[in-house]
């Protein structure tokens, strides 16, 4: 017989006991049906040859190299090889890794919107758009724009900065940038697709208005306040000793003073201005035309007072926005990652960025010599499931990679390893730089499988569905690869070491892989808003299965996350009828035969 795991998860208030001082009103309904896209701009699409960023402009950002010859990178280059101005700096790979551009901007992401559509996402999530030196934008210059070489006209943007009072919101214009972010989450909204953008507000960038303010007027500067100074410069000596306090002790990225409110007063005025702009653009009180959440970027940096009030400025503008919270590593050293529930009781978060959830499935498909057991799997996802409230589970971001970690895939290639630790050749030497082979592919593919299948909304990392691999920062921030290209093989490594030659191309059938699971997922509620139940599959026990069920549907899935087949009986399953559609390869069969899966593969199946 089957034997239960009594792990019903209290999820959607279909099941009795749910805890009723939770709200599930405070979390949007449709954020708990969403499929991410992130998008990381500069790497999605070069849609305008004409705003490409300057040598001058990246000259201003870290490593704050200035090469003869700088140019925007070939967007289908060998991502390892060294350009001919790059060599000239006398750097190697991750030296110059920081001052590439290839070029991506809004326009390019509106081109390519089609081909979001395709795969079937339902929101989108930027991270940070506003004007920055860099290629990663976390180092914010101001948030009351778009950084203008996302946009049409960069030089006609700059002259209407120059026209403004930073410091005052009813001097703001809106330049060609920001028209055309507008313009787009109007195409979105028109095609059923949410949009949020990161809000990067612990710290800001050295070119940040209010910053240089204080660089050029020290004790004078009416913004002293807003940062942390440990010294201010002595004009009587040729030294400059103007010293501050950098986010995780980086200097290129000031960070913010705060009081027992959370960010000091003026800043928070700041900020609130910021929201209302991009919330509700037109200021017209309907926030149709503003962006519909934010994600907030290292939100266990600042203080819980100031996001509670964030949530009431967010809310009061538009109840139905999402507020999602980067609550990840509370000590990276020892592998130890915070328990968010603190931020997810209604008053700050709707949900995190889920890194447990994706840990966890990396451990019990990815590794091999660490491989954690079905038993040990199930029970890291009932401790998640049992420290957050059960709205914010559906609501938060399951997701398997992003800007800040290794490749889903080349995770699968480089198994038994903490995520995020030890993630590229500058931090481990004997990280693999190659692509996936086909098992390690099948492995990727149960993987995003389980994503699917499981509470929670997943959020792909552009150009995974692609089939695109590389390692942690910056190696996972290769410009997207697309159908349409012909690309460089990858034949090169960033410590000259040798390697296999990496063909670079569009992986369809993965593509597909991912296009079916987002269909089955959008189609079927069970999957999204269903409550769960663990279940041992007879006979097998390193076989998972779990069943979903929402309003009379009922899915029950059974995977095999080893590298062996197996065969499986079905006649002791514990469904209410003895006809069955596996839903993957769409074939029908009774409860009287047996199934066989092969390694890595996954059965969902429906009762009739």
């Amino acid at each position: 017989m089957i034997k239960y795991l009594n792990v019903v998860l209290l999820l959607c208030g279909l099941i009795t006991g749910y805890p009723q001082e939770i709200s599930l009103t405070a979390v949007p309904e449709w954020s708990k049906q969403a499929v991410w896209y992130q998008i990381f701009p500069e790497r999605f699409w070069n849609g305008d040859g004409g705003n490409d960023p300057t040598p001058k402009k990246v000259q201003t950002a870290w490593p704050f190299l200035r090469t003869p010859g700088w140019q925007i990178l070939p967007w289908t280059s060998d991502w390892y090889k060294l350009q001919s101005w790059e060599l000239s700096t006398g750097q190697g790979f991750y030296m110059n890794a920081g001052a590439r551009r290839y070029g991506g901007d809004l326009q390019g992401v509106i081109d390519r919107l089609p081909y979001l559509q395709e795969l079937g996402i339902t929101a989108i999530y930027f991270n940070p758009l506003f004007e920055s030196p860099s290629h990663h934008k976390y180092d914010a210059s101001m948030y009351r724009h778009i950084d203008k070489n996302f946009g049409p006209h960069p030089s006609v943007d700059e002259q209407i900065w120059q026209k403004e009072n930073p410091a005052d919101p009813t001097t703001w214009k809106w330049t060609t940038a920001d028209s055309l972010f507008l313009r787009f989450i109007q195409i979105c909204h028109q095609n059923g697709i949410k949009v949020i953008i990161d809000g990067v507000f612990n710290h800001v960038g050295i070119t940040f208005w209010a910053f240089q303010d204080v660089i050029n007027y020290q004790q004078n500067s009416r913004f002293r306040e807003w940062f942390i100074i440990h010294r201010w410069d002595d004009p009587s000596t040729s030294e400059n000793e103007f010293s501050y306090q950098g986010w995780n002790g980086v200097r290129d990225l000031p960070e913010i003073q705060e009081d027992e409110n959370g960010l000091i007063e003026g800043f928070a005025d700041h900020i609130h201005a910021v929201v209302k702009r991009w919330m509700d653009p037109n200021a017209d009180g309907n926030p149709e035309d503003g962006i519909d959440g934010w994600r907030l970027d290292v939100a266990e940096k600042v203080h819980p007072n100031f996001w509670r009030k964030f949530r009431k400025w967010v809310k009061e503008i538009n109840p139905d926005a999402y507020l999602v919270g980067e609550i990840w590593w509370e000590d990276w050293p020892k592998n130890k990652m915070y328990n968010a529930a603190p931020w997810l009781q209604g008053d700050m978060f709707d949900g995190v960025m889920n890194y447990r959830w994706g840990r966890a499935v990396l451990q019990f498909i990815a590794n091999e010599k660490q491989k954690i057991s079905v038993s040990a799997f199930i029970d890291s996802l009932r401790q998640i499931y049992s420290d957050y409230p059960p709205a914010t589970i559906l609501a938060s971001q399951n997701l398997l990679g992003s800007h800040d970690m290794e490749r889903l895939a080349s995770q699968m290639v480089n198994p038994d390893r903490w995520i995020d630790h030890g993630g590229n050749p500058a931090q481990n030497p004997a990280f693999n730089v190659r692509k996936p082979t086909s098992d390690e592919q099948l492995k990727q593919k149960l993987a995003v499988a389980l994503q699917m299948t499981l509470p929670g909304a997943p959020m792909i990392y552009y150009g995974d569905e692609a089939g695109m691999w590389g390692g942690d920062d910056p190696d996972c921030r290769k410009p997207m690869i697309w159908p349409d290209l012909q690309y460089e093989p990858e034949v090169s490594h960033p410590f000259h070491q040798s390697r296999a030659v990496d063909n670079v191309e569009f992986d369809k059938e993965l593509f597909m892989w991912y296009r079916k699971f987002i269909w089955l997922r959008r189609n079927h509620f069970s999957l999204s808003m269903g409550a769960i139940e663990f279940i041992e599959v007879p006979d097998h026990p390193q076989l998972f299965g779990f069943k979903r069920e929402f309003a009379g549907e009922e899915l029950l899935v059974i995977g095999n996350p080893f590298p062996v087949p197996a065969v499986v009986s079905l006649k002791h399953l514990p469904v209410r009828t003895n006809e069955f559609e596996d839903l993957v390869s769409e074939k029908r069969f009774s409860r009287t035969e047996v199934r066989n899966l092969d390694p890595w593969q996954i059965l969902i199946l429906r009762s009739y």
